[in-house]
């Protein structure tokens, strides 16, 4: 009887050792994916901004409203890639302005990892681009180095550096930041006399972008929970003269969004830790425990 028993406990005893690295290092990661089914909105704030509005043909300053929804376009979204698409709207709440701004991006990137794919119709305002390093999300298990991090600003992938770990209501994670160098964004034609000059007609001015994006990232989901963009966009004549700006402030994640990101986020960091450490290590111990009793019971003299 209890050899019987002991057999039996060395049995399950080896089958939870031998299961413990399996769910680590296979069936954890193989769990651990961006959903092709995404949605969501998250909003920002851009105090005392200064743009150039077109209706006006003027600079304006006010305070503005970013509202950025996010949706998985499912039937897209195959093997191990999924595709996203996001827009952005922009208001001027301060000269009830709605809708000065309204840009979309369409990514794809692999669900592992995060890093952008070329397929799939990928685009920015309908142009075409090729996508590269992280595009929304940050690898699962961050690491404290330098990621490249795609801007949809520019079309580009700039190095983004681990400056150091923080706290975010109370969650811990690593702090990013990213400096993109000035780039023409864009090249139109404007009236030379909005532009302050003396000389008539429309003339050719560039719409050049420099900025500090910071990402505030849970480690364990690669998910940011807080962000700021510092944008810097003035127009230039082809001498290289500034003329106006063309957008100037710093947008950052509201406290409700960035309340309900830590929420959602923090519950994914705990499913995260239990199917990578909790239950390998419980299923660990429990195996080399019941490995030790069967083989002490089945060694017993039979009762």
């Amino acid at each position: 009887m209890r050899r019987g028993t002991g057999l039996v406990l060395i049995g399950i005893g080896a089958f939870l050792i031998v299961l413990a690295p399996l769910v680590k290092f296979m069936v954890a990661p193989a769990l651990m994916k961006y959903p092709a089914d995404q949605y969501g909105e998250t909003h920002l704030t851009a105090a005392n901004a200064q743009y150039f509005s077109i209706g006006d043909l003027k600079v304006l300053t006010g305070n503005l409203d970013i509202t950025v929804t996010t949706r998985g376009d499912v039937a897209e979204s195959k093997g191990d890639n999924v595709v996203w698409d996001q827009v952005t709207a922009t208001n001027d709440v301060t000269n009830n302005k709605p809708l000065i701004d309204l840009s979309e991006f369409r990514s794809a990137f692999n669900k592992h990892d995060g890093v952008g794919v070329n397929c799939c119709g990928v685009n920015i305002n309908k142009q075409p681009v090729q996508l590269d390093g992280q595009i929304f999300l940050f690898p699962f298990g961050v690491e404290k180095k330098t990621y490249k991090v795609f801007s949809s600003s520019t079309g580009k992938a700039y190095d983004t550096k681990f400056i150091g770990e923080d706290t975010v209501n109370g969650l811990p994670v690593y702090k990013f930041q990213q400096t993109i160098p000035p780039t023409t964004i864009q090249t139109l034609s404007a009236p030379a006399s909005v532009l302050g000059m003396t000389q008539t007609g429309d003339i050719q001015v560039n719409r050049v972008y420099d900025g500090v994006n910071t990402f505030w990232v849970e480690p364990k989901t690669g998910a940011p929970v807080k962000e700021e963009q510092q944008r810097h966009e003035v127009l230039k004549t082809t001498d290289g003269v500034e003329r106006m700006p063309a957008f100037i402030g710093t947008a950052i994640f509201t406290p409700e969004t960035v309340a309900d990101l830590v929420n959602d986020i923090r519950d994914q960091a705990s499913q995260i830790t239990l199917i990578t450490t909790t239950v390998p290590l419980v299923a660990l111990i429990l195996g080399i425990v019941l490995l030790g009793l069967g083989f002490f019971l089945a060694r017993s003299p039979k009762a």
